[in-house]
């Protein structure tokens, strides 16, 4: 018999965490009973999105909408969805989940043969990205019995839950998600309500029509989105990044109202093309040498933002302390000199001054930061031009919030099945040891070894943490800063006191 430990019980389904929360509040807010008017920074193409990548603006539709066996709640914590409970085995390579006692869209009832055949399905739609690395480790999804599935893993996977709470996991049946939410339509908004539990096959709520609202959302850019929200007409703008944040910074409403998450993630330049000058590691070292990151973080004012030249966040879970922050006690004159010697070296024999295209968003934001990039990299004799994050580049600006808080989401990143140029052979054979590793000590030593591979071959050229910031009013609630910086909209839908 096997022995269960580290039980992860919760009282009810995310669904009827939320309404809980609703039944105990009462509705006097400005807006009443009325709908939630959100501004979520993107475009309508959100509501068509599909495949294994999607934009954030598609990414929290498919949450809302298309649950997975867990979800977050607004401060991302792990909390039940088609799964109600869950108990994992003591050597964490087996994670056991009963299924709530409800239907799927159309009437048919939830069972372990047809949630385990849709997260079959899930898991190898993402084969092939960071993601699907990221949960290697699964080797299977078996049934135990009608409503009990066990997740079997090679290695232990202390993140699983975190993991599976991700929208790519969502568990469609017939195409159709098992909410929580409705989606629909309003002219050009979107709108999501939460679906009665009888619908879904939960037990009846009093009252719920009452303690519930719809969510109204316009997919707008950025500065379309803080208009909206100065002018009144939105309650929450999401989906704010570094291209954007001048915007927000820039009126006096809006900062008053700023939330920013404690994220952690890469903000930095990919090397998109190994062409030329980036041909040579020496070359793209170069690069990272002469960026001017105080200089650059301090164009923004952000308290707290922290430059680095670290492909994973210092502190992580997983992090072994092995690889600290390169040029430690090297003047950044230094650096540049060393840099500008490179290039020098590179245009022997009549080459031109290498001229390099970075593909980054439009915006006051990434503006900023490629002047101060165009700055640093002229100091040594590199020409940069700005091109559309659709178009062919050399560089490509990556701004990415982590899934989870270990080492080897930063790795799996740069592995060369998900990003070719540039990448280290060596750092992958690592990283896969590092997955298949059971001792947690063996497990972080490889991780290190790796990142001291993938840092050598400078692949990606990191500048600090990436900033994620939304504009909430104070009436709102089931809105809360995490470190995911992300916003799940069903407890939005709680009217507040």
């Amino acid at each position: 018999m096997m022995r269960l430990s580290r039980l992860s019980v919760a009282a009810a389904t995310a669904l009827a965490a939320v309404v809980a929360l609703v039944l105990a509040t009462s509705a006097c807010s400005r807006r009443g009973q009325g709908p939630l008017p959100i501004a979520l920074i993107g475009d309508r193409t959100a509501l068509l999105a599909g495949g294994p990548r999607l934009s954030l603006a598609a990414r929290m539709l498919r949450a809302a909408t298309i649950e997975g066996l867990v979800a977050f709640d607004a401060e991302g914590r792990i909390v039940p969805a088609i799964a109600d409970r869950w108990i994992i085995t003591d050597d964490g390579q087996s994670y056991i989940f009963r299924l709530r006692d409800g239907n799927w869209p159309g009437g048919a009832r939830i069972t372990a043969e047809t949630t385990a055949a849709a997260l079959r399905k899930a898991l190898a739609a993402i084969k092939g990205t960071a993601l699907g690395l990221d949960l290697a480790p699964i080797e299977q999804v078996r049934v135990m019995a009608d409503r009990v599935i066990e997740i079997d893993l090679g290695a232990p996977m202390p993140d699983l839950l975190t993991l599976l709470a991700q929208p790519e996991l969502g568990l469609p049946y017939g195409r159709r998600g098992a909410g929580p939410m409705a989606l629909g339509r309003k002219g050009n908004a979107a709108t999501l309500s939460l679906i009665p539990p009888e619908q879904r096959g939960l037990p009846p709520q009093d009252g719920f029509n009452r303690h519930v609202r719809t969510l109204v959302i316009d997919f707008v850019a950025p500065a379309d989105a803080v208009k909206r929200f100065n002018d009144g007409d939105d309650d929450v703008l999401l989906g704010g990044r570094i291209d954007s944040l001048p915007l927000a910074q820039a009126n006096t409403l809006s900062r008053g109202n700023i939330q920013l998450d404690p994220v952690i993630g890469m903000f930095g330049l990919l090397v998109d093309s190994e062409a030329g000058f980036l041909a040579d590691a020496p070359n793209r070292e170069a690069l990272a040498l002469a960026i001017d990151r105080d200089a650059l973080i301090a164009a923004f004012n952000i308290g707290g933002w922290q430059p680095t030249t670290r492909v994973v966040s210092t502190g992580v879970e997983g992090d072994a302390g092995t690889v600290g922050e390169r040029w430690v006690g090297v003047a950044m004159e230094q650096r540049r000199i060393l840099a500008a010697e490179r290039v020098a070296k590179y245009k022997l024999g009549g080459k031109p001054a290498p001229v390099l295209r970075i593909a980054a968003p439009d915006g006051p934001g990434t503006r900023l930061v490629l002047d101060r990039l165009a700055t640093d990299f002229g100091a040594i004799g590199v020409i940069v031009v700005r091109v559309g994050e659709d178009k062919p580049a050399d560089l490509r600006l990556v701004d990415a919030t982590a899934r989870y808080g270990r080492a080897a989401w930063f790795l799996n990143q740069l592995a060369c099945t998900v990003h070719k140029p540039a990448c280290s052979a060596a750092g992958d054979a690592l990283l896969a040891q590092a997955r298949a590793a059971k001792d947690s000590r063996e497990r972080a030593r490889l991780l290190g070894e790796a990142e001291a591979e993938i840092t050598a071959a400078n692949a990606f050229l990191p500048i600090a943490r990436p900033l994620r910031w939304s504009l909430v009013r104070s009436s709102v609630i089931g809105f809360a800063p995490n470190p995911w910086g992300w916003h799940p909209l069903p407890p939005l839908a709680v009217i507040p006191k």
